[in-house]
């Protein structure tokens, strides 16, 4: 399909950009889980630091296929609070809240 070999393009323009700079290990571009597009990102890992740091130096703005290059080094994810996980789902419903069986547990054999 277009859209698969678009992305393959892409994945190879990028490990090409990298590889001026080094050694490519991965490259890895973030997919949207439902529509299967790129979320306009992606990880690059290099084996070498010194190469890495190059590489960020030297393409950072750069223009890849009409858009400009954001690139610097990945940082580790920010912990994730309770609150921070959207809207949690209800605990009502089922057998929650009742007795459902001989000393408070349900009998399987019973719907």
């Amino acid at each position: 399909s277009t859209l698969t070999s678009n992305h393959i393009l892409v994945h190879k323009q990028i490990w090409q950009f990298f590889a001026t700079y080094g050694n490519v290990g991965r490259v890895s571009i973030i997919k949207d889980k439902v529509t299967g597009m790129s979320r306009g990102f992606g990880f690059v890992h290099m084996d070498d630091r010194e190469e890495a740091t190059a590489a960020i130096t030297a393409l950072n703005g750069s223009d890849l296929r009409g858009r400009t290059m954001t690139v610097n080094e990945a940082r580790p994810r920010a912990p994730r609070s309770m609150d921070d996980r959207g809207p949690r789902p209800s605990r009502s419903g089922g057998f929650s809240g009742r007795d459902g069986g001989r000393d408070g547990r349900r009998d399987r054999s019973r719907f």
